[in-house]
C-alpha cells in the first residue's frame, strides 16, 4: 500500500443533497441513501457511515485522482437521473481530541455528474458519525499518495 500523505483541511458546507437536508423531492432522503443498495450490490457497503458526506477544503491544495479503492462504472441509480461513475478513496480524519476516524472520499465523477459540482479543493467523505464536528473546523486529513495526490500551492504556482 502507498504511504499516506497527510494534508490540512476545513470544514465546509455542502449542497446538502447526499443528505437529503436540501429537501430536494428528485431525491427523498438524501441521494445517498438512493445509491448504498446500488454501491452494496457492486461489493461495497456504505452501512457503518453517515448517510451524508462531510465537506471539506484542502484549500489552498487541489487533489488528483490516482488509483482509486473502489471504482463503479455507469451506475444507473435513479429512475430519471443518467447513470454516474463514482470512485471512492480511503481517508483517516485526524480531529484535535479525538480518535482517527476512518473513512472514505465519495467521488462522483464530474464528466457524469449532471449538477452539484464540487470546487477543486472540495472532498466528500464518507465517516461514521462524529460529534462536534462544526463548518469552519480545522482537521487533518492522511490520504494514500498513490489513491490521490494532493498538489500544494508551490507546486500549483510551477504548472
Amino acid at each position: 500500500m502507498s504511504p499516506w500523505q497527510t494534508v490540512p483541511a476545513r470544514i465546509v458546507q455542502g449542497h446538502q443533497v447526499a443528505s437529503g437536508r436540501n429537501g430536494n423531492p428528485r431525491f427523498p432522503g438524501g441521494t445517498l441513501r438512493m445509491q448504498t443498495p446500488f454501491f452494496k450490490a457492486l461489493g461495497l457497503d456504505l452501512g457503518t457511515f453517515h448517510l451524508g458526506t462531510l465537506n471539506v477544503s484542502i484549500a489552498p491544495c487541489r487533489y488528483r485522482v490516482g488509483k482509486a479503492r473502489y471504482t463503479f462504472r455507469d451506475v444507473k441509480w435513479h429512475p430519471i437521473e443518467p447513470a454516474e461513475d463514482f470512485s471512492f478513496f480511503d481517508v483517516r480524519l485526524l480531529h484535535p481530541g479525538a480518535e482517527v476516524v476512518e473513512g472514505l472520499i465519495y467521488f462522483p465523477h464530474p464528466d457524469t455528474k449532471p449538477e452539484h459540482f464540487q470546487s477543486p479543493d472540495v472532498l466528500e467523505l464518507l465517516l461514521p458519525f462524529v460529534e462536534g464536528l462544526n463548518y469552519g473546523a480545522e482537521l487533518l486529513l492522511e490520504i494514500p499518495a498513490g489513491q490521490m495526490v494532493i498538489d500544494s500551492q508551490e507546486t500549483l504556482s510551477k504548472s
